[in-house]
């Protein structure tokens, strides 16, 4: 499913126009953005949660040339699904 089927099985669930539900989605998904850009942590009950990792500055290989490279820390987002989601799509 992608943010656009999304957002007519919103429309369609809910009776609502389909620039109104992209209002909602857009909403909910900018709320989240900014959540986790201002170092939040985001837990919808089972579905799962969003937080940010750290990692740190390590030295990697250019695969193509040898050469050691600084690969500077990050904060990347991540996903860990909740309970009552995992037992849902395992069964």
């Amino acid at each position: 499913m992608n943010k656009s089927e999304l957002i007519e099985a919103l429309a369609e669930r809910k009776n609502l126009s389909f620039k109104k539900a992209e209002d909602i989605i857009n909403t909910i998904f900018d709320a989240m953005s900014n959540a986790l850009h201002v170092g939040e942590r985001i837990e919808i009950r089972g579905f799962g949660s969003f937080v940010i990792k750290h990692y740190k500055p390590y030295v990697g290989r250019n695969p193509k040339t040898g050469e050691a490279i600084t690969v500077k820390p990050k904060k990347l987002p991540f996903f860990k699904v909740g309970k009552e989601l995992k037992e849902k799509v395992d069964n």
